[in-house]
């Protein structure tokens, strides 16, 4: 069942919603080489959210198949998914669950616990709260952008490539972007 919250978000339905894939992307972005930043994406993802009559009461959960990363090179695509880095053959998915969801005047950002390889680490996501409103199929549809940044050496992802005369071929820091459209159950 689902109501119309009185917080002023307009459109606002509490409620359950399932990330629609097709019009949803999960992509990062990481220094290459020092001198650029290399743009992937997750093309299998799925994932649950559950809209409160309070909005800091919501709740998301998300698992993310390792082995569908696109970053445009199949070469490079498959030593991400080796032992070097995602080790696929031995972790699947990476998970996200919230712990918390909190306002600060128009801003939000969602907390919660990033499993990757079996690692499971604190995460913050600045939130952008895009929409809610009717589609053209009778349904209902709310839009969200997420950002954060994590550090791949913190799950276990810790290769070093160092480059002649200093740096690194791959950087540490991994800018996580998420365009989430979810329909409403």
């Amino acid at each position: 069942m689902t109501s119309t919250t009185a917080v002023q978000i307009p459109g606002y339905v509490a409620g359950t919603w399932d990330i629609d894939a097709a019009h949803s992307t999960v992509g990062f972005s990481v220094r290459h080489m020092m001198v650029s930043k290399v743009r992937g994406y997750f093309t299998k993802f799925s994932g649950e959210l559950v809209t409160a009559e309070d909005p800091a009461a919501s709740s998301v959960t998300a698992t993310i198949d390792m082995d569908s990363i696109d970053t445009r090179q199949e070469q490079r695509d498959a030593h991400i998914r080796s032992a070097d880095f995602f080790d696929v053959g031995n972790h699947t998915v990476m998970t996200f669950r919230s712990t918390g969801v909190v306002a600060d005047g128009e801003d939000w950002s969602v907390q919660g616990d990033l499993t990757i390889k079996g690692i499971t680490k604190p995460v913050t996501l600045a939130l952008e709260l895009n929409g809610f409103g009717p589609d053209a199929y009778g349904g209902y549809r709310a839009g969200f952008s997420a950002k954060t940044s994590i550090s791949r050496k913190a799950y276990g992802v810790d290769i070093d490539m160092p480059m002649d005369g200093g740096g690194v071929v791959v950087g540490d820091k991994i800018d996580v972007e998420l365009e989430i459209e979810a329909v409403l159950r």
